[in-house]
C-alpha cells in the first residue's frame, strides 16, 4: 500500500480487498514445555544472514512481509506461540456480530508461502543477546537481527499482589478480552447470556493498547443490550480525568445513544478490587457489580523482559515499557535488536507514548525491514516519520464510526511532535472507510 500524505490518505483508500480465510475455532495461546537439557538447534544456520521476528500480529507480520522485499538476500524466520492469526482491531464489532469470524482469523501458513518466510509455532524460552540465539520449545535459533513485535501483557499484580487466587478468578470470570486468546469467546458467550444489571468496566491507566477500544466496546454492549430490550447498566470506570482520545465523540455517542444505559465516570482509578464479592474500589467510590470486565495494567508483553529491554526511570525502578530509539526502535545498546509495536516505551516529551495500535505496529514494521535492508548493506538507517489512523464504530444500528489520525514530524528541539486530529461526526462513511482500511492491512501482510 503506497504511503499516502495526511490530507488525502482516507480519501485514497481503495476497495476493500479479497474474500479471508474460512473460519477456524479460536485457540487459546499454546504453551509448549520448556527445554530440558542441551537444546538443539531448531533449524541450521545456512550462507545467507538471518531475521528472526518473535511475535505474529500486525507488526510481526509486517516486518517479515517487507524484508523479503527490501531484503531479499536476508533469511526471514517469524517465531510465534500462537496457531492462528487473530486480529484485536475489529474485534468489539465481532462481539456483537458487526462482522464474522473469518474477518478476524487468518492461517499463518498462507502469507508465509506467498512472501517467502519461515514460520514456526512454538514457544519462546529465553533470548541470548550474547549468543545472538532464541532458545524454544523446539530448540534454538540463531539470528544476525532480531526484532520482537509481542504486544502487551495484562497485569493484575498492581491490584492482587501475589495473590494467584485472585488472579485466577478474574481471567476466569471478569477477563478483559485484550490480547488474542480464548477470552474473546468468553466476553462474546457472557454478552449474549447477560440478563441485566450492572456491568463495571475498569479502563487500564495510560499508557494502554488502544484497540480493542474500552470506550467502543461500552457503546457496542449497550446498543446490543437496549437492541434486545435487557436491562443492563455498564459503568465506565476512567482513571483518567476525561475522555481521550475523541472525547467529544464518544460523549455525544454517550449522552445521545446511550445514556439509560452507559454511566461514565471520571477519575476513578482502581484502589482495589474484590472479584468474589463482585466491588470495584476506586477514587471516585466504590461500585458493586453482576458482571465485570476487569482491564488490568498494561506492559510490555513478557518476551521484551525476556530481551532485557525495559526502561528504568531515573531511581531505577522498571518503566515497564521497552527503552528503544524513539524513531529507530533498536536497543541504544544492541542496534540490530530492535522492539515495535505495543511494547515501546516513551518516545517523545511532548506526547510520551505513541499509540498502541495496530496502525502503528504496521508502520513500524514496515520502517524496521528498510533500516535492516541498510544495515544489511553496511548503510546507516534512515529514520521514517510514522502516522497512526483509528475508526471506532459508535452505533451498529445504523452503522455510525468516528476517527481520529495521529501525524507526527521533528520538532524544533529534535523531538517528536504529535499532533491529533479527532473526527468526532458519527457516519457511515467512517465505518465504509474503516472496512476498507482493514481490508488493505488484512490484504498487506495477513492474508496469503
Amino acid at each position: 500500500m503506497t504511503d499516502l500524505p495526511s490530507t488525502s490518505r482516507r480519501s485514497a483508500l481503495q476497495t476493500l480487498g479479497a474474500a479471508v480465510l474460512a473460519p477456524v475455532l479460536i485457540s487459546a495461546c499454546a504453551h509448549s514445555p520448556a527445554i530440558v537439557g542441551s537444546p538443539s538447534a531448531l533449524m541450521a544456520k545456512g550462507t545467507r544472514r538471518r531475521v528472526v521476528v518473535l511475535g505474529a500480529g500486525w507488526g510481526g507480520l509486517t516486518t517479515a512481509r517487507h524484508l523479503r522485499e527490501t531484503a531479499p538476500e536476508l533469511e526471514v524466520v517469524v517465531l510465534e506461540r500462537n496457531p492462528i492469526f487473530w486480529s484485536c482491531p475489529l474485534s468489539n464489532k465481532w462481539l456483537i456480530d458487526v462482522v464474522d469470524t473469518e474477518f478476524l482469523m487468518h492461517s499463518y501458513a498462507e502469507p508465509a508461502r506467498k512472501y517467502g518466510y519461515t514460520f514456526v509455532q512454538t514457544e519462546v524460552i529465553h533470548i541470548e543477546r550474547d549468543k545472538k540465539r532464541v532458545l524454544t520449545a523446539k530448540g534454538y535459533v540463531d539470528y544476525d537481527w532480531l526484532v520482537v513485535s509481542a504486544g502487551i501483557k495484562v497485569s493484575y499484580e498492581p491490584w492482587f499482589g501475589n495473590d494467584q487466587r485472585a488472579i485466577d478468578h478474574v481471567q476466569a470470570h471478569y477477563s478483559s478480552a485484550y490480547v488474542p486468546s480464548a477470552e474473546h469467546l468468553g466476553l462474546k458467550r457472557r454478552i449474549k447470556e447477560f440478563k441485566g444489571g450492572t456491568i463495571v468496566m475498569t479502563l487500564p491507566p495510560p499508557p494502554h493498547r488502544c484497540p480493542p477500544s474500552p470506550y467502543e466496546r461500552a457503546c457496542l454492549m449497550a446498543a446490543h443490550f437496549q437492541k434486545n430490550k435487557i436491562p443492563a447498566k455498564i459503568v465506565i470506570l476512567d482513571p483518567k480525568p476525561r475522555i481521550a482520545p475523541i472525547g467529544l465523540g464518544y460523549r455525544q455517542a454517550f449522552e445521545e445513544l446511550y445514556s439509560k444505559t452507559i454511566t461514565y465516570v471520571p477519575n476513578a482509578g482502581v484502589k482495589e478490587i474484590d472479584p468474589f464479592n463482585r466491588v470495584a474500589k476506586t477514587a471516585a467510590g466504590d461500585f458493586k457489580f453482576d458482571d465485570a470486565i476487569l482491564m488490568g495494567h498494561h506492559q510490555a508483553a513478557e518476551l521484551t523482559w525476556k530481551l532485557g529491554a525495559i526502561g528504568r526511570t531515573a531511581d531505577g525502578k522498571p518503566t515497564n515499557w521497552a527503552a528503544v530509539h524513539p524513531q529507530l526502535y533498536n536497543l541504544k545498546d544492541d542496534p540490530q535488536v530492535y522492539v515495535i509495536g505495543d511494547s515501546v516505551g516513551a518516545v517523545s516529551p511532548q506526547f510520551g507514548h505513541y499509540p498502541k495500535a495496530g496502525h502503528v505496529a504496521n508502520r513500524q514494521g514496515r520502517s524496521v525491514a528498510q533500516y535492516i535492508a541498510q544495515q544489511a548493506k553496511g548503510e546507516a538507517p534512515t529514520p521514517l516519520l510514522i502516522d497512526n489512523l483509528c475508526y471506532m464504530l459508535v452505533n451498529p444500528d445504523p452503522l455510525e464510526a468516528i476517527n481520529v489520525q495521529f501525524d507526527y514530524k521533528i520538532g524544533p528541539e529534535g523531538h517528536l511532535i504529535q499532533t491529533q486530529i479527532d473526527d468526532n461526526e458519527r457516519r457511515l462513511s467512517l465505518w465504509k472507510e474503516d472496512l476498507r482500511w482493514y481490508g488493505l492491512m488484512m490484504d498487506e501482510f495477513a492474508r496469503g
